[in-house]
């Protein structure tokens, strides 16, 4: 049996220290250090790498960091950084594959039950902050929108949640969820300012339609809801989902066209 070349060695030696070196990176407490590496020089890389991610944690998801003390952030961020293999190499997209982790990974009964919906909305503030898109430049909107098509903003997010996510706060934890679920849009107005608003359910389903039809008439997108809700008078549905629909088109949430 022919010996394996001496390149293809080298690249299966250097690939098993690298696994080896990043076993102890990221999970020092369960592997063991390289033998060949200086134990000092490794443990201030592992350090300065962990620091960086976990100030990236927290300048990312700040309510969520305010809420928990520094003994429980570090250990999330510890095992975060240890159990999570992150698809992507960009440290911007660090705050997404967190969310990866604690809709996937993260099994821990002190959390708080809100936790993975507060991180959403949080990662959505910084989603919408920095999008390429812009939002529509509408000016004044006509005085009736019969006869328009809509369209839902590109830097705009319909958001349905248990928990009121945009009041949690240290003073503000709730242990249970509402009896009725919470429904925002986070969008970022002409001026560049990443706005919120809490919107009524049929608010909501007006901007699902939006977001899964693209274009469409206002006053079809209202019938629909109309007839999703057997409203025993339309007409009046519909006059009172104009005048909603005009005011966020003044705050560039949705785009009217002629």
């Amino acid at each position: 049996m022919p010996n394996n070349p001496p390149n293809t060695v080298m690249k299966a030696n250097f690939a098993a220290k690298q696994r080896e070196f990043v076993a102890y990176i990221r999970d020092p407490e369960h592997n063991p250090a390289p033998a060949d590496v200086k134990l000092p020089r490794i443990d201030m890389y592992r350090e300065l790498l962990f620091n960086n991610i976990n100030n990236f944690l927290s300048s990312n998801f700040p309510v969520l960091r305010q809420i928990i003390d520094d003994a429980r952030w570090e250990a999330l961020a510890r095992d975060f950084f240890a159990r999570h293999a992150c698809s992507s190499p960009y440290f911007s997209e660090i705050p997404e594959e967190f969310l990866a982790y604690l809709q996937n990974e993260r099994d821990n009964a002190d959390d708080f039950p809100f936790m993975l919906e507060l991180a959403h909305y949080e990662w959505v503030e910084m989603a919408v902050a920095i999008a390429k898109e812009v939002p529509p430049a509408n000016g004044l909107p006509p005085d009736s929108l019969v006869g328009h098509s809509i369209s839902l903003s590109p830097v705009t997010w319909p958001l349905a949640y248990q928990y009121p996510v945009h009041k949690i706060a240290p003073s503000f934890l709730p242990a249970e969820p509402p009896a009725q679920p919470t429904f925002l849009i986070v969008y970022r107005n002409p001026e560049d300012e990443v706005q919120f608003l809490e919107i009524t359910p049929m608010t909501y389903r007006l901007l699902e339609i939006l977001q899964g039809n693209g274009q469409s008439l206002a006053t079809d997108c209202l019938q629909q809801i109309a007839t999703e809700m057997q409203h025993p008078q339309p007409e009046t549905l519909i006059t009172a989902g104009l005048q909603i629909l005009k005011g966020l088109a003044e705050k560039a949430i949705i785009a009217v066209e002629g």
